[in-house]
Formats: C-alpha cells, sequence, structure tokens
C-alpha cells in the first residue's frame, strides 16, 4: 500500500495561472523601468524642473493660480514621456538585444507582454503622480477633492492611449529607428502638440488636429479640471479612441525580434 493516491506526482506540463504572469510580468517591467537613469531623467527630472520653473517664472504666460496650469501641463508631459516615449525605447531595444524572442518561447502570450509592458508603466505614472503631486502642493498647489476623480481618469486615459501606441511604435520599427521616431515625436507634441503651448493660440488648421491628439486631449483637460472645470466628453472620448484602437492594433502587430 502507497502512502500516495495514483497520479499524485504525474506531470501536468502548462503554462502557469494568467493572473500570476501577469503579475510578473508587470513587476518586472516596473523594477527594469526604475533601475534606468536615463529613463528616470525623462520621466520624473525633467517633469520637476519644468513644474518649478513654469509655477516660479513667468518667461511662459499661464492662468492664475499658476501652478495649477503648470501641473496640469506637466502631468500630461510625465504621461507622454513615460508611456510613449520611453516605452516606445525600451521595447525596441528589447526586440533587438532578443529579450522578447526568448519570452516567445515560453507560455506567454504575445497579448500579455502588451499588457504587462502596460501595466509596469502604470505603476511609474503612479509614482510621477505622487512625486509631482507633493512639489506641486509644496509650489502653493490646493487639490479640490471634487477634481481629483477627474484627474485620476485623464491620467489613465492618457497612460493607456499614449502606452497603446508606444507599445505599436516599439514593437513593429527597428531599434534605431524607434529611438529617433519616439524622440522626434516627443519634440513635436511637446511644442505643437498642445502640451506646452495651448490649442487656443496655435493656428486655426493646427488646433483643430491637436484636439484630436492624445497630447491635446490630455493637456487641454487636465489643465481645465486643475482651474476649476472638467474634461469635456471630446477629449474623453479622442484618449479612450487612442487607448483602443493603438491597443488592438499592437496586440496583433508586436513582433518578438
Amino acid at each position: 500500500m502507497t502512502p500516495f493516491e495514483a497520479g499524485t506526482f504525474t506531470p501536468a506540463p502548462g503554462r502557469g495561472p494568467l493572473g500570476r504572469m501577469l503579475a510578473t510580468q508587470v513587476g518586472l517591467e516596473t523594477r527594469l523601468a526604475l533601475r534606468q537613469g536615463e529613463q528616470v531623467l525623462l520621466t520624473l527630472i525633467i517633469p520637476l524642473a519644468l513644474l518649478v520653473g513654469l509655477s516660479l517664472l513667468r518667461v511662459v504666460p499661464l492662468p492664475e493660480p499658476r501652478v495649477d496650469a503648470a501641473l496640469g501641463t506637466v502631468l500630461a508631459l510625465a504621461v507622454m514621456s513615460t508611456a510613449f516615449t520611453s516605452q516606445a525605447i525600451s521595447l525596441g531595444f528589447d526586440r533587438r538585444y532578443g529579450v522578447l524572442r526568448r519570452l516567445a518561447a515560453t507560455a506567454v502570450p504575445r497579448w500579455l507582454v502588451v499588457l504587462g509592458r502596460l501595466g509596469g508603466m502604470a505603476a511609474v505614472v503612479v509614482v510621477q503622480l505622487v512625486v509631482l503631486g507633493l512639489v506641486a502642493v509644496a509650489l502653493g498647489w490646493r487639490p479640490d477633492p471634487g477634481s481629483l476623480g477627474a484627474v485620476l481618469l485623464l491620467v489613465a486615459l492618457g497612460t493607456a492611449a499614449f502606452g497603446a501606441v508606444g507599445v505599436l511604435l516599439g514593437g513593429t520599427l527597428r531599434a534605431e529607428l524607434v529611438l529617433a521616431v519616439a524622440n522626434i515625436v516627443w519634440f513635436v507634441l511637446l511644442f505643437a502638440g498642445g502640451v506646452l503651448v495651448p490649442a487656443s493660440a496655435l493656428p486655426g488648421p493646427l488646433a483643430a488636429v491637436v484636439v484630436l491628439l492624445p497630447s491635446g486631449a490630455l493637456a487641454e483637460g487636465l489643465r481645465a479640471t486643475l482651474l476649476g472645470g472638467g474634461p469635456s466628453v471630446g477629449q474623453i472620448v479622442v484618449l479612450l479612441a487612442w487607448a483602443v484602437v493603438g491597443g488592438a492594433i499592437a496586440t496583433r502587430t508586436v513582433r518578438w525580434s
């Protein structure tokens, strides 16, 4: 008589639970993002310097209170830097160095890789929100509890929209091309995409295009919310559309190498 039932030690090959796989992937992506000094510079140091500069120096005309308007601009920049630029570049070089090819040899499906990267990116955005919020309070920002929900909604939608486009770019182009394109797009959106310069201050045809971009919708919505208003339905729809369409395309087109 054996002490164990028949079949107790029978091998049962197969992938693990999807929830555990996703949590592991998110944790890995978060640690890797926070360890990279150049990524921290892009995603945190530059937004912090811009927040302090726009709040204290009257070089750029902003509505009062200045720190509220500056915080909306800087939050949009932080989300764009983390979710789009950093995400695209890191994914492009992960493909180049064979990281995704090794993942392809495991049971991790492509859609879970995309979700894992988006989850790790969202964790970095949370760190940005906390740090930038604390600095803004030190500069005189007094958060309105009624607007915080709208701010979090816009940040979540903006993160999803920019993240989907970042994964799409980094998962399809060569690493060197991703590096060039991601940085060029970052600068274009910063100065002509509604982030630093409001859509109302841009020429008519450009303003009409900017409101349809995730940068314009996110920055305009955040500024309006933090200055006592709220996001428009159009801004939410634009961000949601970029997130859904970009994510759907990315999950189908991301290459392992």
